[in-house]
């Protein structure tokens, strides 16, 4: 297991504090954040996660409030069996109170079991199903910064009602792109479009050749990418070279981050149509935000899933010290349901019953090269889709949490 350890606020508990400090498990509040450290979610994720939660708890001052904090992480590798081995690690020897991140749905559906059995904490910021909020549920879990419903919503409606309203899916095989392409899938119908054909891929896919053609004889108008970081990246690419934008077809991104469009270039993802929970530039606090991180994580600006680390933890944070404990998972979890939340990039907000974090999502499309005007000018606001409509309604998602 490759693990990476960044020890934060290291203050010794005063004596003031000793009292609080008693009911915290071992001393310490042990945050681990688990991703992809090295391959095609490194960049929304990664190391940077690390970044954006050492920050959290720098900006909750834990050491002026003599509250010992660490932060660890791990490289779940895209493999379930690894991040499972790393959660029992942590919870049976490490004593990691709380989880963080875990992007690859299917690893985060694990994990989100195994948090429910130990009674612990998971904030999810990189998974993307909206089963998390749904069957899956869990009274220990906040689900933080987007989800496939929300992208549906957002990038699958926008794209309809502007006329494409014949789909193909090129989606990733497992559970986020199932989840993605049923959800936009649900989406592009009820609003009178149609699905006519879908391939799937393996995750971390090179060539996309076979599968772009297959869209391409299908003749719909969209062709939609249910997939996300390397495999958008590689695949809108590939999709430049079989001229599929020249043959009258368009791309829909639906999961597609900043980073993605860095690595891309403006002139090859110019136009594209995307929904986020998050972008450095909207405002004063954002921008003020993104300059710090940017110098601890190779000058990118942050991800949404990177500052979705940040706000959930610096939540999480805020219910333990009103608790004065971390050692009820799911009393921390529904202390965090009950606390209003607030932070300077998500503003102000709440975590409803079924665990699901309410804010406003953005349908944002990405510049042509003379419209950016600095680095990482990246975004045109198309619509800010208002946290009432932007995740799916509480009743429809069949959570066990949720009664009646």
């Amino acid at each position: 297991m490759k693990c990476i350890r960044h020890a934060a606020c290291l203050a010794a508990l005063v004596t003031s504090s000793a009292a609080g400090a008693q009911q915290i498990t071992d001393g310490v509040v042990r945050i681990g954040v688990m991703n992809d450290m090295s391959s095609l979610y490194a960049d929304i994720s990664g190391p940077g996660a690390i970044v954006a939660a050492r920050m959290a708890v720098e900006d909750f001052g834990a050491a002026e409030k003599g509250l010992k904090v660490e932060v660890v992480g791990a490289d779940h590798q895209n493999k379930a069996d690894v991040g499972s081995n790393i959660a029992r690690k942590w919870f049976d020897v490490d004593q990691v109170d709380v989880i963080v991140d875990v992007p690859t749905s299917s690893i985060a559906l694990a994990v989100n079991e195994l948090v429910r059995e130990r009674n612990k904490v998971f904030l999810i910021s990189g998974a993307a199903s909206s089963d998390l909020t749904g069957a899956k549920c869990s009274p220990n879990s906040v689900h933080w910064t987007y989800d496939t419903w929300a992208l549906a919503n957002g990038t699958g409606k926008a794209t309809v009602k502007i006329g494409g309203n014949t789909w193909f899916f090129v989606t990733a095989d497992y559970a986020f792109g199932h989840a993605l392409e049923r959800d936009t899938a649900a989406v592009v119908e009820a609003n009178g479009g149609k699905v006519v054909g879908k391939v799937r891929h393996p995750l971390n896919t090179s060539d996309f050749s076979s599968f772009l053609l297959q869209a391409q004889a299908s003749k719909a108008k969209i062709i939609g990418l249910a997939n996300a970081g390397g495999d958008t990246i590689n695949a809108i690419k590939q999709a430049a070279e079989f001229g599929v934008v020249q043959g009258r077809q368009n791309i829909a991104g639906l999961l597609v981050f900043i980073n993605d469009v860095h690595a891309l270039g403006l002139r090859a993802a110019q136009g594209l149509m995307l929904t986020e929970a998050f972008y450095w530039d909207r405002d004063d606090a954002t921008r003020a935000f993104a300059k710090r991180f940017a110098p601890q994580y190779k000058g990118n600006m942050p991800s949404m899933v990177q500052a979705g680390i940040y706000a959930a933890v610096l939540h999480y944070l805020k219910a333990v010290e009103a608790l004065k404990s971390d050692a009820d998972g799911k009393a921390v979890v529904a202390k965090m349901k009950e606390m209003p939340t607030e932070d300077p990039l998500f503003r102000q907000g709440t975590i409803r019953a079924d665990g699901r974090k309410i804010h406003d999502m953005f349908l944002l499309e990405v510049k042509k090269p003379e419209e950016s005007k600095y680095p990482w000018d990246y975004y045109k606001l198309r619509a800010t889709i208002a946290a009432g409509e932007a995740f799916r309604p509480l009743k429809e998602g069949a959570c066990p949490l949720v009664s009646g």
